[in-house]
C-alpha cells in the first residue's frame, strides 16, 4: 500500500508541475498572440476606415464639384468622340469658347459657350458665326453650318443665360433650336476641363 501511494503522490507532483509550466507558457503565448492580433485588428480597422473617410469624400467632390461625364452621341466632333470619359467642373465663371455640360429634361449635354447674357449672335446661311457683330473664330469646327434652326438671329441672349452650340454644326440639337434654347446658370452642371478616357486623348480640354 504503501508504494501504491507513494506512486500515486509522485504522480499527483508531476502532473502538478507540468500543470504550472504549461499554464505559465501558454498564458504567455495566448498574450502574444492577443497582443498581435489586437494590433491586426486595429490597423486593419483604422484603414478600412480610412478607406471609406477617402471614397466618401472622393465621391462628395466627383457629384458636387466634379462630375465625371461620358459623352454620348457625335455633335461635339471633332473635340470629343462618343465614348470618351471627361470631368467637369462646377463654376459660375463661364466665357466664350468654354465647352460645358447642362441639364435639359433628365439627359445632360454638352455644348460649346457662344455669348453670355445681352450678346448678340447672328448665323449666316453659310453658317458663320458672329457675337456683337465680330466674327468667331473657330478653329474647332469641321464644317460650318446654319444647322438645326428656328429661332430668328439676331438674337439675344437673356438675362443669367448662355447661348450655346455644338462642334458639329450640322447635326447638333443647341441654342439654334428653341426646344433647346439659351441655357441658364441654374441649368450647367460644369465646365468641361479634361479628358480622361481614351488614354491616347488624356489631357486638358
Amino acid at each position: 500500500m504503501k508504494n501504491i501511494d507513494i506512486k500515486r503522490s509522485n504522480r499527483k507532483k508531476n502532473n502538478s508541475l507540468d500543470l504550472k509550466t504549461l499554464t505559465v507558457s501558454q498564458i504567455e503565448a495566448e498574450l502574444n498572440r492577443e497582443k498581435e492580433s489586437f494590433k491586426y485588428f486595429k490597423i486593419l480597422r483604422s484603414t478600412i476606415y480610412a478607406l471609406i473617410i477617402v471614397a466618401a469624400v472622393a465621391t462628395l467632390i466627383a457629384t458636387l464639384m466634379m462630375p465625371v461625364l461620358k459623352i454620348s452621341g457625335s455633335s461635339m466632333v471633332p473635340t470629343f468622340r462618343e465614348g470618351e470619359i471627361v470631368v467637369s467642373f462646377k463654376t459660375k465663371n463661364l466665357q466664350t469658347g468654354d465647352v460645358i455640360a447642362f441639364y435639359h429634361g433628365n439627359k445632360i449635354f454638352v455644348k460649346r459657350v457662344i455669348a453670355g447674357a445681352g450678346q448678340w449672335v447672328n448665323i449666316d446661311l453659310d453658317g458663320n458665326v458672329t457675337v456683337d457683330g465680330e466674327l468667331l473664330d473657330e478653329a474647332y469646327v469641321e464644317e460650318l453650318s446654319l444647322g438645326d434652326n428656328d429661332v430668328e438671329f439676331p438674337y439675344q441672349v437673356p438675362d443669367g443665360c448662355w447661348f450655346v452650340l455644338g462642334d458639329r454644326r450640322s447635326i447638333s440639337m443647341d441654342s439654334r433650336n428653341a426646344e433647346i434654347g439659351s441655357i441658364s446658370q441654374d441649368e450647367v452642371v460644369g465646365k468641361i476641363l479634361f479628358r480622361v478616357w481614351p488614354l491616347r486623348r488624356f489631357g486638358t480640354i
